[in-house]
C-alpha cells in the first residue's frame, strides 16, 4: 500500500513519515527539490503533478496527502491568482463528477498555476472509484479555508469523517507561528485536529495530567547558549535569493576567521551570563582593528561587559511592517523567494549603552543561513538541501514543518509521536 504525497516539495510531509516508520511516494515537478529529497533518501516521481495520471496508484494507495501552490491565495506573492478563485471552486467541483473541464478554465485564468489546487480532487476521485484513500491530509495557507470546505463538503458526502480549520505550529512544538489551514479527512475514524502539545504561555501540572509547554523559541531550537555548539557561519556574498551581510567579499567566513584577523573583537562574558548571540557565543564585537582599540584620544567600548547583554531578533522581511520577533520567541512565518522577503537577524544593545559616547557599535543585520531557517521549519540540522541560497530558502519558506506535519499523520498511521524524535539543534 502506498502514501502518496502530491506536491511533495523538499520532503517536510516526507521527512515526518520516516520519523513515524513509513515511506511515501512523492510527486514533485522542481528539480532542486527532487535532488534534496534524493538526497534524503526518498521515494520521488520528479513529474509535473497536473499531467501524471492517476492510474499507477489506483487500489494501492492508502493515504493523500497534498500541500498544492498557493498563488491564488498567498499573501507572501503578488495574488495575481485571486480572480483565479471561482475557477478554482469550479474546477474542483467537476472534477468531483468526474468531468475535466481543467483546459477550458486554464484559458480564463490569470495565472496557470491557480488550478494546481484542484489536482488533489482529480487523484481523490480517480480513488474513490476503489474505496480509497483511507485518510487525506491537506495544507495551505490561511485563506486557502474555503476551498478546503469545498472539499470536506465533497468528502463527508463520500462518507469521510473531515475537520477543517487553521492551526498554529508554533502549539506543536514548532519554533514559528506559522498559521496553516488544514483538511484532515478519513474512512475509519472521526477526524479531528491533534491536541496541542505546546502553549504560550507554560501551563501547570493539573489533576488531568502535565499541561502544554511553553512554546519552543528560536534560541532553543537553534542551540543558542550551548557550550558544545559549533561556531556558526557567516555567509557573505549574493546570488539568487541573496542579501546585504557583512563581509563584502563573495567568500564564505566564520567568526573565528575575523577574530583571528583581529576584525572582530571576542568578548568575554560575565560568570554565569548565557550566550546570547546568533552566531558566536559569548557574542559579536564590532568590525575594529586592534590598532583602533590601543589607540590614544578615547575609550576603546567594553565589550566584555556590554557586547554579550545585546539582544538579537529575526525580521521576516525588509518591509516596514515587517514581523520582528525576539530571540526567546518562536519566529514569526517564514518565507522566501524574492529580496523583499529576507529574514534577518538584528541586534539590540541593552538600553543603558544605546545613549554612552564610545559604545560597541551595534552589528549590522545577519542574513539567516539555511541551516537555520530549516531548524526553524524543524528539519534536521545536517538536512540536505539542494540548490543555491535562493533554491535552498525557497524550498524551505514552502515546506510543511516536519514536526507539525507529524503530529497530523500520526493518529492515521496507529503512531504515537515522541516529542524526542524531533532534535531540533544538533
Amino acid at each position: 500500500m502506498i502514501v502518496l504525497d502530491l506536491f511533495a516539495g523538499p520532503g517536510g510531509w516526507s521527512h515526518a513519515l520516516t520519523i513515524l516508520g513509513v515511506r511515501d511516494i512523492g510527486l514533485e515537478w522542481d528539480e532542486w527539490a527532487c535532488k534534496t529529497r534524493a538526497a534524503a533518501r526518498q521515494l520521488t516521481i520528479c513529474t509535473d503533478v497536473a499531467m501524471y495520471p492517476a492510474g499507477p496508484f489506483l487500489g494501492r494507495t492508502t493515504g493523500l496527502i497534498a500541500s498544492p501552490p498557493c498563488q491564488a491565495w498567498s499573501m507572501a506573492g503578488k495574488r495575481l491568482g485571486l480572480l483565479d478563485q471561482p475557477l478554482v471552486h469550479q474546477a474542483v467541483a467537476d472534477l468531483a463528477l468526474g468531468r475535466d473541464t481543467r483546459q477550458n478554465l486554464l484559458t480564463a485564468c490569470q495565472d496557470e498555476r491557480s488550478l494546481l489546487a484542484a489536482e488533489p480532487m482529480r487523484y481523490l476521485h480517480a480513488l474513490h472509484q476503489h474505496g480509497q484513500p483511507e485518510w487525506i491530509a491537506m495544507e495551505e495557507v490561511p485563506d486557502v479555508l474555503p476551498l478546503w470546505r469545498q472539499y470536506a463538503a465533497i468528502l463527508r458526502s463520500w462518507g469521510f469523517s473531515v475537520w477543517t480549520g487553521i492551526l498554529n505550529t508554533a502549539d506543536y512544538g514548532v519554533p514559528q507561528t506559522r498559521r496553516r489551514a488544514i483538511l484532515i479527512a478519513s474512512r475509519t475514524r472521526t477526524a479531528e485536529p491533534p491536541p496541542p502539545t505546546h502553549a504560550k504561555v507554560a501551563e501547570p501540572v493539573s489533576l488531568f495530567g502535565p499541561g502544554r509547554a511553553q512554546w519552543i523559541s528560536m534560541a532553543q531550537a537553534l542551540g543558542w547558549g550551548a557550550t558544545d555548539r559549533p561556531v556558526p557561519t557567516v555567509c557573505a556574498g549574493g546570488g539568487p535569493g541573496g542579501g546585504p551581510e557583512p563581509f563584502p567579499s563573495g567568500s564564505r567566513k566564520t567568526l573565528t576567521d575575523a577574530r583571528d584577523r583581529g576584525t572582530w573583537m571576542q568578548p568575554a562574558p560575565a560568570s554565569g551570563d548565557t550566550p546570547k548571540s546568533p552566531r558566536e557565543a559569548p557574542g559579536w564585537g564590532t568590525e575594529r582593528s586592534a590598532r583602533d582599540n590601543g589607540s590614544a584620544g578615547g575609550r576603546a567600548p567594553n565589550f566584555a561587559t556590554e557586547a554579550h547583554r545585546w539582544s538579537w531578533s529575526l525580521r521576516s522581511n525588509n518591509q516596514t511592517n515587517a514581523t520582528v520577533r525576539g530571540q526567546d520567541e518562536p519566529a514569526g512565518t517564514l518565507f522566501f523567494g524574492h529580496r523583499a522577503n529576507e529574514c534577518t537577524w538584528i541586534a539590540v544593545p541593552p538600553a543603558h549603552q544605546r545613549e554612552v559616547e564610545g559604545a560597541a557599535p551595534v552589528p549590522e543585520p545577519i542574513r539567516i543561513t539555511a541551516r537555520e531557517a530549516g531548524l526553524l521549519q524543524t528539519f534536521p540540522a545536517d538536512y540536505p538541501w539542494a540548490g543555491n541560497k535562493g533554491q535552498q530558502f525557497s524550498q524551505i519558506g514552502n515546506a510543511v514543518p516536519p514536526r507539525l506535519a507529524a503530529h497530523l499523520l500520526a493518529p492515521h498511521l496507529g503512531k504515537i509521536l515522541d516529542p524526542d524524535d524531533f532534535t531540533l539543534a544538533a
